[in-house]
């Protein structure tokens, strides 16, 4: 039975969720270990979520080294059909400053392989659609959610997120390249977790918090930790209320996109050649198409 309908993952400077009442602290084991941390299930604004902070307590946990696949089994094993994904990210455009908020739309995956980015190997394998990264439908909630929030000044429609290997920032050339390529936001963290929540049928959502300029502006000081915690603290009440907002409106939207159905047509092995263990630990992925 469902636990919760909304997975709430959050990045740096948002570790835990304000407003949750009914709390229950849940820690999971799944076939890919354990998750960054505890799973917090409350409610909040009527709805059932589970909050997970993404670099654990105290931050601890590296880009490169999060345990996405975890994560994102746990959410689903939970009953999450739709992700929140809050993320501290820099700007590579002027009109996306610091402490606006972005709801990309597209991603550029510019990590290095470290980052197991699929469920479906050693015997299995599926093919997911991914042209749209992020489910338009928990977009435009979203969207509508940080508008009436923040204003319409502050908040972006859509942009690229460049998602790079980290944990050191971008050098200069790095981050004028990644504008001349026509990209909006830098981070490190929508990947692989956006590919992922698609192969688990999960809507997928990135909320993203600007914090700096990354290197690219003349006039600003280069991003710095100081720099970028100082916008944390800001961004993180900004985060926070925008979320609680559009979970109602998650709830009244729950079927009216296409992500529940992604494997539908992606698991290209015959289901006889598939190893009898892969498919008895994916079975809860995969059931409902065998």
């Amino acid at each position: 039975m469902a636990v919760a309908d909304v997975g709430i993952i959050g990045g740096s400077g948002l570790y835990e969720m304000e407003g949750l009442s009914d709390i229950v602290v849940h820690r999971a084991e799944t076939p890919f270990g354990a998750p960054s941390g505890d799973i917090v299930i409350g409610t909040l604004a009527g709805v059932r979520a589970a909050f997970l902070p993404r670099h654990g307590p105290g931050h601890r946990v590296s880009p490169s080294e999060l345990p996405a696949r975890a994560n994102i089994w746990a959410l689903k094993m939970l009953g999450v059909r739709h992700i929140l994904s809050v993320s501290a990210v820099g700007s590579l455009r002027e009109e996306m400053a610091p402490r606006h908020v972005v709801i990309p739309d597209q991603l550029v995956d510019r990590t290095r392989g470290r980052r197991p980015s699929t469920f479906f190997e050693q015997g299995i394998v599926a093919h997911v659609a991914f042209a749209e990264p992020f489910c338009p439908t928990l977009r435009s909630i979203v969207l509508e959610a940080a508008q009436a929030q923040l204003g319409a000044g502050e908040v972006h429609d859509g942009g690229t997120l460049v998602v790079m290997e980290g944990p050191q920032f971008s050098t200069r050339a790095e981050s004028h390249m990644h504008r001349q390529l026509g990209s909006h936001l830098i981070g490190m963290t929508a990947l692989p977790e956006a590919k992922l929540a698609r192969e688990a049928e999960i809507c997928y959502c990135t909320l993203a918090m600007v914090t700096d300029y990354d290197t690219w502006h003349d006039s600003h000081e280069s991003v710095t930790v100081e720099m970028v915690v100082q916008n944390l603290l800001a961004n993180a009440a900004h985060g926070q209320a925008i979320v609680a907002a559009a979970l109602p409106q998650i709830m009244a939207h729950d079927t009216a996109c296409d992500c529940g159905d992604a494997l539908a047509n992606a698991i290209i092995t015959q289901r006889e050649a598939i190893p009898p263990e892969r498919l008895e630990a994916l079975w809860p992925l995969i059931s409902k198409y065998f």
